[in-house]
């Protein structure tokens, strides 16, 4: 309906009728904050030319009955909106939203960052509340902390969310995972949620390939049934606090005692080194059958695997002139 000046005031508060728009104006971006007043929201609303009388407006919002129900969040309003239509988008909570992608295998330092560009907090903050004291209680996760369950997925989040809406809707996708049929098959390997999460990490951030996942996780469990120490070197460089495509093994006696050393600590590590994806913890949960103990990688990222030491060293041995030919050409020199 047009809306002529004589009858503005009149029929503003009737209808919520706007004057029309500059052509082609651009939508108007607005961050209504949580915890703002009603008095505040309609502020920010005049202020960025949503509304041009504030005190009918706010008639007109208490006869709509929407006065008590905007919600925060950051919207995206086009120019020229109606009253009506202007309440029922910030009534209705449609806010603008962002892809939050979290890649599998992230570890917590890795992830702060981009949460904290969606949260608005600087990563610092992020990160040091994501490794406070007790939040594996707090939300219910084997722990220790949260490393390791915090879902490796994309996610659509408001912008300016808060941190925990953030938390919990990866810890939501995690709890997910674990069905009643998966929850049988754990218990059927004799195994934790925890054991199989911090597996599936190591798992995770040794393969390059699904497809090779399944025969990875073989190798692991089966050096676990036989007492042998695991050897994985992500996770030294997990102690190490690194994330060097290779391990110096110059630095391992910086972490000899380490409990995240495999190769000094029998059994598993205390925890997750990262967040292991979908594929990672089935086949953890699902290893191939094989007699596998060894696998040596390949520069393109497929592994050989053999069943004993002999054949480990001879497989090492031939794929030698390979990565040193890989490392000359990339200027990485011996080590």
């Amino acid at each position: 309906m047009k809306c002529f000046p004589i009858f503005w005031l009149v029929l503003s508060a009737l209808s919520g009728c706007q004057p029309p728009p500059p052509i082609d104006a651009p939508p108007v971006q607005i961050t209504l904050p949580a915890g703002a007043t009603f008095g505040v929201i309609v502020d920010t609303l005049t202020t960025r030319g949503l509304v041009g009388e504030p005190r009918i407006f706010r008639i007109y919002a208490r006869m709509k009955g929407a006065d008590t129900k905007i919600r925060a969040g950051a919207y995206s309003v086009p120019a020229g909106t109606s009253w009506a239509d202007l309440l029922d988008l910030l009534t209705s909570g449609r806010v603008l939203t962002e892809t939050l992608t979290i890649p599998e295998g992230f570890r917590l330092t890795q992830i702060a960052p981009r949460v904290g560009e969606i949260t608005g907090l600087a990563p610092d903050s992020v990160l040091a509340l994501l490794l406070a004291d007790s939040m594996d209680f707090r939300w219910g996760v084997p722990g220790p902390g949260l490393e390791g369950y915090l879902f490796p997925e994309s996610y659509w989040v408001a912008r300016g969310a808060p941190l925990d809406s953030v938390v919990g809707a990866m810890i939501r996708q995690y709890r997910e995972f674990w069905t009643p049929e998966r929850v049988a098959q754990r218990e059927a390997l004799g195994m934790t949620e925890r054991e199989v999460v911090t597996l599936a990490s190591i798992v995770q951030a040794e393969a390059r390939l699904e497809s090779e996942m399944p025969v990875i996780a073989s190798v692991y469990h089966n050096r676990l049934v036989r007492g042998q120490l695991l050897q994985a070197d992500p996770t030294v460089l997990y102690a190490l606090g690194g994330y060097r495509t290779r391990l110096l093994y110059a630095a391992m006696d910086s972490v000899a005692d380490h409990p995240y050393n495999t190769y000094t600590q029998p059994g598993l590590p205390p925890g997750p080194i990262g967040a292991p994806g979908e594929r990672a913890l089935e086949a953890t949960l699902h290893p191939a059958q094989t007699d596998f103990y060894y696998f040596v990688a390949r520069t393109d990222g497929t592994h050989v695997f053999s069943r004993t030491l002999g054949e480990h060293n001879r497989n090492v041995a031939l794929l030698r002139p390979e990565w040193e030919r890989y490392r000359r050409e990339r200027g990485q020199g011996q080590g």
